[in-house]
């Protein structure tokens, strides 16, 4: 069996590549304080779209996690993986260096029987030119939780993780 690379759903925060690109705030139009995101897990795509954001970019803002998963949001994995996250990230930017950060994630991942949950701190993104679309830089989470099954950490690639701010 292959254990899932769960913590990578956050970036879904975290938790990949998101779909197209916007601009936002002093890069373009007025945003409407929303997320699309995707991310690879265990060589699987998770995807969420309109989370709702408390600002716009380049404020400091917290993404709701509640507009994130289901029911209230659209979260979902392919593979057979279900993913949900514990909390509300909370992303600063850096506009000049095109650069982001979100605090924490915490997620939880589930694979049939087998549920493992993850958290990852100081996660760095790179702003994809003039958009509000930013790629995760490679970080490593670690497990706090879940079945002897699930690796005591897993590392994301960068650019396994996008956020698209709109």
């Amino acid at each position: 069996m292959r254990i899932p690379r769960l913590p990578a759903v956050t970036a879904l925060v975290a938790a990949s590549v998101l779909v197209g690109s916007t601009a936002a705030s002093a890069l373009g139009p007025t945003a409407e304080q929303r997320l699309d995101g995707t991310i690879v897990v265990a060589g699987n795509a998770c995807g969420w779209t309109n989370a709702r954001t408390s600002a716009d970019p380049p404020n400091a803002l917290s993404v709701d996690r509640t507009s994130i998963n289901t029911p209230g949001g659209n979260l979902s994995c392919a593979g057979g993986i279900t993913a949900t996250l514990n909390n509300n990230p909370a992303f600063t930017f850096d506009d000049a260096a095109g650069t982001a950060k979100a605090d924490l994630i915490d997620i939880t991942g589930k694979m049939s029987f087998i549920s493992c949950r993850y958290k990852a701190t100081n996660i760095g993104w790179n702003r994809d030119g003039a958009t509000r679309k930013y790629v995760n830089q490679a970080f490593t989470a670690t497990k706090t939780s879940g079945s002897f099954l699930c690796p005591g950490s897993v590392t994301t690639a960068a650019g396994d993780a996008s956020m698209l701010f709109h």
